[in-house]
């Protein structure tokens, strides 16, 4: 600060024929250096979305739990305000490198980063010593509510998440993603190619059996595990002898195993291979595991299952309207089946459920 003035070293730029700025901020001033519209101010007057507070928790947690290996990418805002850039040289390169001077009484509105800069605001409190610590923000002139609008517009449009699949993969620091990924690695079903390591879905021809977003969901169903839990040796232990048994019981996985059948002609006519049934396996496989110390052969209970789409078991459940269904809805009630065949029983959720399925199909 200098007088009544934030002062930042920053980088000029020119997009769109105007001039923005790049600067160093410290992480202590964030949370009163930027605001945020009031999430009561309707949309059409707003340049931004609502806060979506459930992401903040989150977002802290990372910061403080990581603090010597995290990344926070940019804060793009705009300064209604007056701003002076004094550059360093006025010819040259370092025409554009200097000292950005930003009058305190400046507005400076966030257009993407508003709950990047909420969980700052929140991890400081916990851990205050990430203040000397800095991100990146770009910094645009205002020009008004319209233009705003358009920024935010403009800066997301063309956004896209990672898949589930590849975040799992990328994910060094979940530990149910890094189970997901060993079970790829070692259990015959999902290994030698076996499963998607990129995509949520699979296509028709594809030589891809499961996604690795199916196989960690249905492994955290299968250990009864949330988000940040630890995992121990006998999780990975269960976690791969029960997929791996069910490889050997399965007659259609054993012959995907063995090659005597492709990938396609199994997702074409088999229910036993996507994702929701995969899903519901774990559930199924989670009360089975906890209640019986021969879980191993009670298992065996699964293998003359008629697992053929065509089989009218399915409809309404795993598949609706003659395709396969990933709603949670479809997945319960696929695991009641399997659970009903393990002579398992249904907690209360799940038999109310399929109450209200025999009471809409009149069965």
């Amino acid at each position: 600060m200098d007088g009544n003035n934030y002062q930042f070293p920053a980088v000029r730029g020119i997009q769109a024929g105007r001039e923005y700025y790049v600067v160093m901020c410290p992480l202590k001033l964030v949370p009163r250096l930027f605001v945020f519209d009031d999430d009561e101010v309707p949309a059409d007057m707003r340049a931004q979305r609502i806060l979506n507070h459930a992401r903040i928790p989150d977002i802290t947690r990372y910061l403080v739990n990581n603090t010597d290996d995290y990344v926070l990418s940019s804060i793009t805002a705009c300064i209604d305000g007056d701003i002076r850039f004094e550059p360093l040289a006025l010819t040259g390169s370092q025409r554009n490198m200097g000292l950005l001077h930003i009058d305190m009484k400046s507005r400076i509105l966030v257009n993407d980063g508003q709950h990047r800069r909420a969980a700052i605001a929140e991890a400081l409190k916990q851990c205050p010593s990430l203040g000397d610590e800095s991100i990146s923000v770009v910094f645009f002139i205002d020009a008004g509510l319209e233009r705003s609008q358009q920024w935010f517009a403009d800066l997301n449009k063309h956004a896209v998440r990672p898949t589930r699949s590849i975040g799992i993969l990328y994910d060094g620091r979940d530990p149910m993603s890094q189970l997901a990924c060993d079970l790829v690695l070692h259990v015959p079903i999902f290994k030698g190619g076996f499963t998607e390591l990129e995509k949520t879905t699979i296509s028709n021809r594809s030589t891809k059996l499961f996604t690795l977003s199916a196989i960690f969901q249905a492994t955290r169903a299968l250990l009864a595990k949330s988000r940040h839990d630890n995992l121990t040796t006998s999780d990975y232990e269960l976690a791969e002898a029960f997929w791996t048994r069910l490889g050997e019981i399965i007659p259609e996985w054993r012959t995907a195993i063995h090659k005597e059948v492709s990938p396609a002609e199994l997702r074409h006519d088999f229910v036993h291979v996507h994702g929701v049934a995969l899903h519901a396996l774990g559930i199924a496989g989670q009360t089975l595991v906890q209640k019986s110390q021969t879980w191993r052969d009670d298992l065996e209970k699964l293998e003359n299952i008629d697992w053929h789409r065509s089989n009218e078991m399915w409809h309404g459940r795993a598949i609706i309207r003659g395709r396969m269904s990933k709603a949670a809805e479809s997945v319960t009630l696929t695991a009641n089946v399997i659970k009903r065949l393990l002579d398992l029983p249904l907690t209360d959720d799940e038999a109310s459920l399929e109450n209200r399925l025999t009471a809409y199909s009149g069965k």
